[in-house]
């Protein structure tokens, strides 16, 4: 049976299109909606609760959008709301989370860092992650301020390099050899990150294991789109449209929706 039914994916902003890039990439015959939340961003200074309602809302918006599958693609968002969007919804979830697992077992030196928003270091799914590693020392740091000048559309400013300098830095001097980056606004930051750190530390992001993820639940529910018609890839923001425009250098314009 084919099926054209869109792939939904949502984020606290435009740093999921990162996710969706790889997804588009590996899944190209695949309809797509993406969900920003600017409007809201960043999820990672907020509260559990509200994270869960938020987590909620762009579930439903995508569900009454005929989503056969839904990609939680916010590293905060998941960590802190996917169990209860899993009991909540009758539809596949796709999560992201650090990558912790892959750097950890790779680590030359036992010392890795994690920059990652507030809301994933302190939620119970990051601790137990970090729990499955006790023989590897993480050095976490939040990346206070890089989701807002991101969605600024500010990531070459001299301010980004300030911030990048002040939190890696200190991981350096601390000899990791891989650097998670547990946020998925922050894979738009490696060229300014490769800048700073040594080249012998590998940077670490979870858009390509996201992409094998989806491909599989949708093989393991026989949700293939085996359409030969041309796939649609539509994106949704409830804030301003430039920024998330000239992010993707995508043909498919963005829309705006107050949602």
């Amino acid at each position: 049976m084919i099926n054209e039914n869109p792939i939904g994916l949502f984020d606290s902003g435009i740093g999921g299109t990162s996710i969706w890039k790889e997804v588009h990439s590996l899944l190209p015959n695949e309809n797509t909606i993406y969900l920003a939340d600017s409007k809201n961003a960043p999820y990672g200074l907020k509260s559990k609760e509200e994270i869960i309602a938020l987590s909620s809302k762009n579930t439903e918006l995508l569900l009454n959008l005929n989503c056969k599958i839904i990609i939680v693609a916010c590293n905060t968002a998941t960590t802190n709301a996917i169990k209860e969007l899993r009991e909540k919804y009758d539809v596949p979830f796709i999560g992201i989370e650090p990558a912790i697992k892959p750097a950890a077992i790779q680590s030359k030196t036992q010392k890795i860092g994690i920059l990652a928003t507030k809301g994933t270091l302190n939620s119970d799914l990051f601790h137990k992650s970090v729990a499955n590693h006790p023989e590897v020392k993480i050095i976490e740091q939040i990346g206070h301020g890089l989701v807002q000048l991101i969605e600024n559309g500010d990531i070459d400013s001299p301010d980004m390099e300030d911030l990048l300098k002040s939190y890696l830095n200190p991981m350096i001097e601390k000899n990791i050899d891989f650097l998670v980056l547990g946020c998925s606004h922050y894979p738009y930051l490696i060229p300014q990150i490769k800048k700073i750190i040594p080249s012998k530390i590998r940077i670490i992001d979870s858009g390509e294991a996201v992409a094998k993820q989806t491909q599989n639940i949708l093989e393991q529910n026989s949700l293939i789109n085996t359409s030969k018609n041309k796939s649609s890839q539509i994106f949704y923001t409830n804030s301003e449209t430039e920024v998330l425009n000239s992010i993707l250098d995508y043909k498919e314009k963005v829309i705006y929706r107050n949602f």
